[in-house]
C-alpha cells in the first residue's frame, strides 16, 4: 500500500517561505543574506539519481533519493502551485505527476496536471490512482495541514535548515486538537 508523505524544507523557526523587505512573501528565502531553504539541493558533490541538476552532500543525496524514488504522484496546493510558476505546466518531481488542490478554478492547469476542487480526500484519491502503488508526496503547508487533519498522512519528514526567517508562511497551520493522522496516533501511543 502506498504511503502519503509530507517532506518539506523548513527553517528552525518553522517557516517554509520568508518575506521580502517590502513585506511580500518569497518562496524559500529569508530576509537579507539568509540562505535559501533549498540550497542543500545544490551544495554538494553527489548528483541526485532522481532529480537532474541536484548535487547534494553524499548523506543528503542518499536520504533524498531514497525518499524521492518512492513518489508516484505529488499533491500541491494552489498557493504553492502559483508561487512555483505553475511548475512550468509539469510537476516539481521528474517522474511523479502533479495533482493541484484548490477551492476553485486555477489558471494555467496543463494536460499533464490534475486539478481537484473537492477537498484533500479527493486529491489524495486522485494521486493514488496516478501513482500506481507508489507513494504520494505532499507540497505546501496548507495541503500538509489538511491531510494531517483528515488522518491521511503516514510520514512527516522535515529537512530542518539552520536559518531563522522570522516571518513568512509557517509549515504547520493550526491543527485540530483531535488530529487522527497516522503520525499523531503513533506519537500518542508512545507518550
Amino acid at each position: 500500500m502506498s504511503k502519503v508523505i509530507s517532506a518539506h524544507s523548513v527553517s528552525v523557526d518553522g517557516y517554509i517561505s520568508g518575506r521580502t523587505p517590502d513585506g511580500k512573501e518569497e518562496f524559500g528565502r529569508g530576509l537579507g543574506d539568509a540562505p535559501m531553504l533549498f540550497d542543500w539541493y545544490f551544495n554538494g558533490d553527489t548528483p541526485s539519481e532522481v532529480f537532474d541538476g541536484f548535487k547534494l552532500s553524499e548523506p543528503s543525496a542518499q536520504f533524498f533519493d531514497a525518499l524521492a524514488e518512492r513518489d508516484g504522484a505529488t499533491v500541491a496546493g494552489r498557493v504553492t502551485y502559483e508561487h512555483s510558476s505553475n511548475f512550468g505546466g509539469g510537476s516539481p518531481h521528474p517522474t511523479a505527476p502533479l495533482v493541484v488542490l484548490s477551492h476553485g478554478p486555477v489558471a494555467a492547469i496543463s494536460d499533464a496536471q490534475t486539478l481537484v476542487t473537492t477537498g484533500i480526500e479527493d486529491a489524495i484519491a486522485a494521486a493514488r490512482k496516478i501513482a500506481g502503488g507508489k507513494d504520494i508526496g505532499l507540497m505546501g503547508g496548507g495541503v500538509a495541514t489538511a491531510a494531517l487533519a483528515a488522518g491521511l498522512v503516514d510520514e512527516v519528514v522535515l529537512h530542518q535548515i539552520p536559518v531563522l526567517l522570522g516571518g513568512g508562511r509557517r509549515f504547520f497551520n493550526e491543527l485540530p486538537s483531535t488530529c487522527t493522522c497516522g503520525c499523531c496516533r503513533r506519537s500518542r501511543r508512545r507518550a
